[in-house]
């Protein structure tokens, strides 16, 4: 269900928004942002409906999440969104999986502040503040839908108003009390409520804290855990050859694998390992890791690899072959 408040009492149902507006409101082009603060956005909702905040107690299915926000901020604003703004944070400011997927998604921008090795934002709040007021400065919009909960806000909300931008705060139902500031809430223009029922779909409790035992990743199929001492030990950076031929021929797959072992290695030592955790229990990728895997095993061969598609499949092989190997897993069907 959604919740609002209006200044002059008027009301946006599940269907679309009601708002007094001067005669000659129609002349004016409506255009709109959604602003969503990811931190709040998950701990509240994590609050909610698993009880904890704690981001690596649950997954997130973040890109359908996004077009449920844009759906219903369509359903009150109407058809004209400008983009939505993903503000979140990571580790030097290095994207992970899932991050990476979401910039890529069309009419977002993702947004990305540190986060710290207590696990805190850093960076986002003014972020968000510094968007959305440049936004309502150069009257790039007529709307903006905030969602979030920090008296932080409260100056951004203010200065955007002063541009003549309507800020419509969004926050999610909280379990008692409430979880967005009161100052915020009294600011805005509208406010809305984001009930259990929007937010479960998206959300789902992973059972774990960091690495996943093979019960967890492998749920109702097989999965052997391998002693450390009998995990093959990571491949060594390979050399990439002087010269490659004039015209390629089919690969070998030996050498494929070892390729698809390499990046895997790489990105565990340059993304971290628990972001490629991230992609586990696997085999298939998200469409854009696939085609960075397929271009990083392309330059590593030096040629390409689209005539070949056996040799795709025996990159991924490879790569899953390490990821698998680097969490103490067997392959999904049993063999090691």
């Amino acid at each position: 269900m959604w919740q609002n408040v209006h200044a002059d009492g008027s009301l946006c149902n599940d269907v679309g928004m009601t708002v007094q507006e001067p005669a000659d409101r129609h002349l004016l082009p409506r255009r709109y942002t959604v602003l969503v603060d990811v931190g709040y956005l998950y701990a509240a909702s994590g609050e909610l409906l698993l009880g904890t905040s704690n981001r690596s107690e649950f997954k997130v299915d973040a890109e359908r999440m996004i077009h449920a926000l844009m759906a219903q901020a369509a359903d009150c604003l109407g058809a004209d969104l400008l983009r939505l703004y993903w503000f979140d944070a990571a580790r030097d400011r290095v994207p992970t999986i899932d991050q990476r997927v979401i910039a890529q998604m069309a009419q977002v921008k993702l947004r990305l502040g540190n986060l710290n090795l207590r696990g805190q934002q850093k960076g986002v709040d003014a972020q968000i503040r510094s968007d959305l007021e440049t936004l309502a400065r150069h009257r790039s919009v007529t709307d903006a839908v905030l969602v979030a909960g920090d008296e932080d806000m409260l100056s951004a909300v203010e200065a955007a108003q002063s541009y003549g931008v309507r800020v419509h705060l969004w926050g999610v139902e909280p379990p008692y009390g409430t979880n967005q500031a009161e100052r915020l809430v009294w600011e805005s223009d509208t406010v809305y409520t984001l009930d259990a029922e929007f937010v479960r779909p998206y959300f789902a409790a992973t059972g774990r804290i960091r690495t996943p035992t093979p019960a967890e990743v492998f749920s109702g199929r097989p999965a052997i855990a391998l002693p450390v001492a009998q995990i093959p030990a990571a491949p060594e950076p390979r050399p990439v050859p002087a010269a490659r031929r004039a015209h390629p021929q089919p690969p070998d797959r030996l050498e494929i694998v070892e390729i698809g072992e390499y990046v895997a290695q790489k990105w565990i030592l340059t993304r971290g390992r628990d972001n490629i955790g991230e992609l586990l229990p696997g085999p298939l990728l998200p469409t854009v890791i696939d085609k960075e895997l397929l271009v990083e095993a392309e330059k590593e061969l030096g040629i390409s690899l689209r005539p070949f598609e056996k040799a795709r499949l025996w990159v991924r092989d490879g790569f899953w072959s390490r990821v698998y190997r680097e969490f103490g897993l067997a392959r999904p069907n049993g063999e090691g």
